[in-house]
């Protein structure tokens, strides 16, 4: 099949698989949007938004649509690596016997991941960039595809470890999930105080989603679109000669290499799942806020003066 014929297989099949997820989940279209972008590029996703939001359904809704396995691991400040990896115990003939943990799923939603020590969250976020964990002294492959949902409550932070900027890098998005709207909420509030029960069909499954993934690896892209993905990553450091005031006043730290990367395999898909075959300047333009902004840090001045992550990403276009 030719990379044509695969990018529009790939879009009917989309549309369908957001058909479906339509079905359990009323708006929030971007969000969707976003973290199934993310798992076509093979990325991982933070997501930020107080409780109630119905994260767990979306995920979970996703999920069932790709056809994918699915586990919730709830983070507490009591989780031990253990309880995510697994463990080896005693067998009846008293051999050692490896008990799988929540982590060996296609799909993982790690709630409220900064409730829980740092221990733990490597644990998780070790897997998340080798796709394979090791215990008592054996390594054991991840399924894939492998995908991560964290999430974080922006509200609470009392009794919270909070990710270290490194390991956040290890996001390719951080999304926003918001309130919905009124009319959507009233659509929310009908659909789950009936008896009615809607249930998605799987549109993907494994193999498909990692074919899928191949493909956008192989999408082609201009030199000029690269460039200027990689320019805007590096006008986010203070000490860039590219920098400019704005930055050097409001920004400790900018972001790295791996933004780049994860800025132009996003805006792949992104192109591809709107029906072009390949990216623009508007792509990139499109996945920039999500891409990069849990890894620009603001400083203090920043905080004072109400400047916005967001705000600062929009003066690097």
């Amino acid at each position: 099949m030719s990379d044509v014929k695969a990018v529009e297989k790939f879009l009917q099949r989309y549309h369908d698989l957001k058909h479906e997820i339509s079905k359990v989940i009323v708006g929030q279209d971007a969000v969707i949007e976003e973290i199934l972008i993310s798992i076509f590029s093979g990325g991982h996703v933070l997501l930020i938004g107080v409780p109630g939001l119905a994260k767990t359904l979306m995920v979970k809704t996703i999920s069932t649509a790709l056809g994918l396995d699915f586990k919730r691991i709830q983070f507490t400040p009591d989780l031990m690596p253990s309880d995510i990896l697994g463990s080896e115990i005693l067998d009846n003939k008293k051999n050692f016997k490896f008990i799988k943990g929540p982590i060996f799923s296609n799909i993982v939603l790690a709630d409220e991941i900064n409730r829980t020590p740092p221990k733990t969250q490597a644990a998780l976020l070790e897997a998340m960039q080798e796709n394979s964990v090791t215990v008592a002294g054996t390594l054991y492959n991840l399924d894939r595809p492998y995908f991560v949902l964290a999430t974080q409550n922006p509200i609470e932070q009392e009794g919270t470890y909070p990710l270290p900027e490194a390991q956040l890098d290890r996001f390719m998005f951080a999304i926003n999930l918001k309130y919905p709207t009124f009319t959507e909420e009233v659509e929310i509030v009908k659909q789950t105080t009936s008896n009615e029960i809607f249930v998605p069909n799987p549109v993907f499954d494994s193999s498909s989603v990692t074919e899928f993934q191949r493909l956008i690896r192989k999408i082609p892209i201009a030199d000029n679109v690269v460039e200027y993905a990689v320019k805007m990553i590096s006008k986010s450091r203070p000490g860039a000669d590219n920098s400019f005031d704005l930055i050097k006043d409001f920004v400790s730290w900018g972001a790295g290499p791996r933004a780049s990367q994860n800025l132009i395999l996003a805006a792949k898909t992104n192109a591809v799942l709107h029906g072009k075959y390949t990216p623009d300047i508007e792509d990139v333009r499109k996945v920039s806020k999500s891409v990069l902004r849990h890894r620009i840090i603001k400083n203090y001045k920043a905080e004072a003066e109400g400047i916005s992550i967001d705000e600062i990403i929009e003066r690097l276009y």
